[in-house]
């Protein structure tokens, strides 16, 4: 993805079955939250929807697979009872080309006033530019993880949310241009930083533009891969740690402490600072931090090995129940 990881100093801040109930985690935490009745999270479902999703090829902004597969998106999320709005303008990337770009806001219960925003990026990097082989840093990748691993998260909540419906009103985003970032190949990397999340940014001004509220936002990113783990993301922690603690709580009652260790990771350039900053909204990010390996974000980020074989069903479980269980755990409040 575009990711760039970095670490700050302390002194800066920037700003089985897929039905049944969950059941509370062996080793809770002190703080212990009560858990409401909760449909159970299908990772088997999740999986398909990223498998569809890599059915179209690399899903690069304005490419026609993105296209065909943005249209397949709102139509999943329509057939699960969403209000789809698609959001479309142009993107000026990092070597001065225009492109066409595509949001897709999926609400539930649209009256509702009170709302939560998940949201996760469904463009693919147009460039293996951490691939091992030099030879691929010029490909596309198919990005099992690095997009559409959100998405499907998305997916399968949406469709709980149709089978068990809660009172609280849910957007659910799917951000493009987020990964058309300045290469590592290019040679003018100079503002690379602010080549990024450039579909976030897009729907945060219109957002801040049109007032829109919510209770907090969650970006999932990357929530897929083998071997992932989710440390407490930087930016995160200093602009809504209650919500950090609130999810890494109810992931280790749940029994995914093994996913949510309850340590702090780096600094993440993410569509999350575009939410935070532009459209006001507390929003934190669910992204997988390797303490070991050739990137931080894993072994298949920005590779051509970030395919569906890669994918583990019991990482995306781990995400999705957690935030199956936060949801039906708002309702009524």
């Amino acid at each position: 993805m575009k990711h760039i990881l970095f670490w700050l100093p302390a002194i800066i801040l920037l700003l089985a079955s897929c039905n049944g109930q969950t059941q509370k985690g062996k080793h809770p935490q002190a703080d212990t939250i009560a858990l409401s009745p909760c449909p159970r999270f299908c990772a088997d479902s999740a999986l398909l929807y990223i498998n569809e999703q890599c059915q179209f090829g690399p899903r690069v902004t304005g490419s026609d697979a993105a296209r065909r597969c943005a249209s397949f998106i709102v139509e999943r999320f329509k057939a699960f009872g969403a209000d789809v709005e698609e959001q479309t303008g142009v993107v000026t990337i990092w070597d001065g080309t225009q492109i066409p770009a595509r949001n897709i806001i999926a609400r539930v219960n649209p009256a509702n006033t009170d709302r939560i925003l998940l949201c996760a990026h469904w463009d693919c990097r147009p460039w293996a530019d951490n691939d091992p082989d030099k030879a691929n840093h010029h490909t596309p990748i198919l990005a099992a993880n690095d997009g559409a691993s959100g998405v499907a998260v998305m997916l399968e909540i949406c469709r709980l949310l149709q089978e068990s419906p809660v009172e609280v009103g849910i957007d659910m985003i799917c951000f493009d241009a987020e990964d058309l970032g300045t290469p590592q190949w290019a040679e003018d990397r100079s503002d690379a930083s602010e080549t990024w999340c450039l579909g976030s940014k897009f729907w945060a001004q219109r957002a801040s533009a049109n007032g829109y509220k919510a209770r907090y936002g969650i970006l999932l990113d990357m929530v897929g891969g083998r071997g992932a783990t989710f440390s407490r993301e930087g930016i995160s922690l200093q602009v809504a740690r209650p919500i950090v603690n609130i999810v890494w709580q109810l992931a280790g009652q749940l029994g995914y402490r093994q996913f949510f260790p309850l340590t702090d990771g780096g600094y993440v350039t993410d569509d999350h600072i575009n939410v935070n900053e532009i459209a006001g909204v507390p929003c934190i990010d669910i992204i997988p931090y390797h303490r070991e390996g050739p990137s931080s974000f894993g072994p298949t980020w920005h590779t051509l090995k970030d395919t569906p074989e890669n994918i583990d069903p019991n990482v995306l479980e781990a995400v999705g129940q957690t935030l199956t269980q936060l949801i039906y755990n708002e309702q009524g409040k």
